[in-house]
């Protein structure tokens, strides 16, 4: 998957960008049809030169919808991970709506394409 990470500023190190590329990459088990995504690393208070939190923004592009994630901890580490946990979820969801064969007005054009398959067969 094609990440853009954006560290807002702050030096992200090399190390860092690898961890989070090679967890998000994982989240393509779970969708077929990611395209890409962004991820935003801020630091919150970084104004006041005292860092509280750290803040990964993660959204990521799928066909007709975007999926956004924030997460806040005390290491980029730990937040990426519950970001990757969030994800998978909303990936699963999405992919079960995409197919998700339930709906009213489904179930009733496949009853109807049922009766008159029946019909065909009888008029046979």
């Amino acid at each position: 998957m094609r990440l853009q990470i954006h560290a807002v500023h702050f030096a992200a190190d090399q190390k860092l960008l690898e961890f989070i590329q090679k967890k998000l990459n994982k989240l393509d088990t779970f969708h077929d049809r990611i395209t890409g995504g962004e991820v935003f690393l801020k630091l919150e208070g970084s104004e006041t030169n005292k860092v509280k939190d750290k803040i990964i923004e993660v959204r990521l592009h799928i066909p007709g919808k975007d999926l956004f994630v924030t997460e806040r901890d005390k290491s980029f580490e730990s937040a990426t991970d519950r970001v990757l946990e969030v994800l998978k979820d909303k990936l699963v969801r999405t992919k079960e709506k995409r197919n998700d064969f339930s709906s009213p007005a489904i179930a009733e054009a496949r009853d109807r394409m049922e009766v008159e398959e029946a019909e065909e067969i009888d008029d046979l």
